[in-house]
């Protein structure tokens, strides 16, 4: 199981980035039309200004269930273990061990 610290943190990017998915959105829109460059600049320093966690970029997939980061697999939005382990006990369904 991850720390709850570092759960709550990408929980509380998750709401940064819907907060200024908009307003980011409109920026860069405005920034790829303008030709001129002294416009761009100030476009772009409007840009740096909105927060480091507001970039989708920056988001990181975790398991639903334990919060563990690394070995996710995004069509079950888990980590390998809780695969395994939900697998091995029949509540994923249609997922069942190979053998060969």
């Amino acid at each position: 199981m991850a720390k709850q610290s570092i759960i709550q943190r990408q929980l509380r990017r998750e709401k940064f980035i819907e907060k200024y998915k908009k307003k980011r959105r409109n920026l860069l829109k405005e920034f790829s039309i303008t030709k001129d460059f002294n416009i761009k600049i100030s476009i772009h320093k409007k840009i740096e200004k909105l927060p480091r966690n507001s970039i989708k970029i920056r988001s990181k997939n975790r398991c639903w269930k334990t919060g563990r980061g690394r070995g996710f697999y995004r069509d079950f939005g888990l980590c390998r273990h809780m695969i395994r382990e939900l697998a091995h006990n029949g509540i994923l369904p249609g997922v069942y061990k190979a053998s060969w």
